[in-house]
């Protein structure tokens, strides 16, 4: 049952995404260090769900699903999983539109809050264990 639940809640969260436009992550206090992809597939080189990428991987420098790097360690001022983060990074389409900040900090303003967004922030743990399988759960 709990199992159901879990997976009724990622496909609704995930259908809440704008598919149509692909959304970019940037970090650092500037948001100037690209760092991938949010919505884009598995295969797509930027995407942060190619494991075997530069943003999918969670031993890469850039990829926000290293726990022990700046931009995806819990202690980080620049990661969106430090829930006091300074500079979390923001979330922007090709055009530079502006869809809010990635971080798990509820309370933070302009924090994104659109389906996929919300995914990340809950299981953001487990994702970054098996980041292929939680993309197929998500968007497959």
């Amino acid at each position: 049952m709990k199992r159901t639940i879990l997976i009724l809640t990622i496909v609704f969260y995930a259908s809440l995404t704008n598919a149509q436009k692909s959304l970019h992550i940037y970090g650092g206090q500037d948001h100037e260090i690209y760092l991938g992809c949010l919505n884009c597939n598995d295969y797509d080189k930027s995407s942060i769900w190619n494991e075997y990428g530069d943003y999918g991987n969670s031993y890469k420098t850039n990829s926000i699903w290293n726990s022990y790097g700046k931009y995806g360690g819990s202690y980080s001022a620049e990661s969106p999983f430090n829930a006091y983060a300074k500079y979390p990074p923001v979330i922007v389409d090709k055009d530079g539109k502006f869809y809010g900040y990635l971080t798990i900090n509820e309370y933070h303003k302009d924090r994104a809050e659109f389906g996929l967004a919300m995914t990340i922030y809950k299981y953001y743990d487990m994702i970054r264990d098996n980041v292929s399988a939680w993309y197929k759960k998500i968007f497959e």
